[in-house]
């Protein structure tokens, strides 16, 4: 099995939506767009993958947002050395269709009170239907690195939510824990590397709101 030395996450530079949450009453979630400040901070991350990959060759997997696409084009990569696949499965949360903004702001306070990762929005996805799809996408991944040739990084361009359950079902975080850690900034990257334990390590931790507390401590 040819595991990779590295495998980057990076979330999509600032979009529309990010901005003025009135977008999403005209337009879809997956059409919105980045910012002028949005493709900055894409270019900027890209400078920095640019250095980490080198000359080697690199496994790209896109959420198919136009966000995130336009996110990976910002970053310049050599197009010699990268294979690049759209994958559904790293889409944003579903959170219905066209949403009411007042609405939404009402759904986001009960979920905050019922918890992000159990609560589902109306006609949408709950925390735990992305944890899943997120999950399955896993298992196509480790199958890729039977092949005896798969590039030595893998390089994912999807959203804040998919990230950090990326990481929670790589590393066997509990709910408690995924809940208490707060999304990446927009173009913010994590990395997990390889070590010589053949064990993979986070590059670095993503920020902390609160301490974890399970579901099931009452007062």
């Amino acid at each position: 099995m040819a595991r990779p030395r590295r495998i980057v996450l990076v979330r999509h530079g600032e979009s529309t939506g990010n901005i003025d949450d009135s977008v999403y009453e005209r337009e879809p979630d997956h059409a919105l767009a980045l910012t002028e400040r949005g493709r900055r901070q894409a270019e900027e991350t890209g400078r920095t993958l640019r250095e980490v990959f080198g000359r080697e060759r690199v496994s790209v997997y896109v959420s198919p947002y136009r966000r995130t696409h336009e996110t990976l084009d910002a970053f310049r990569l050599d197009p010699g050395l990268i294979r690049v696949r759209e994958e559904p499965r790293l889409r944003e949360q579903d959170w219905g269709n066209w949403q009411d903004r007042d609405d939404v702001r009402l759904q986001k306070a009960y979920r905050d009170a019922y918890g992000h990762f159990f609560f589902r929005f109306p006609q949408g996805e709950s925390g735990a239907d992305v944890y899943d799809r997120v999950g399955g996408f896993l298992e196509s991944l480790f199958r890729s690195f039977e092949a005896p040739d798969h590039p030595p990084n893998v390089l994912l361009v999807t959203h804040g939510l998919a990230m950090r359950l990326f990481c929670m079902r790589w590393f066997h975080w509990t709910v408690a824990e995924f809940e208490s850690l707060s999304n990446p900034g927009n173009a913010e990257m994590r990395m997990l590397v390889l070590g010589e334990n053949g064990k993979y390590t986070l590059d670095r931790p993503f920020d902390r709101w609160r301490e974890p507390v399970p579901y099931w401590v009452t007062g």
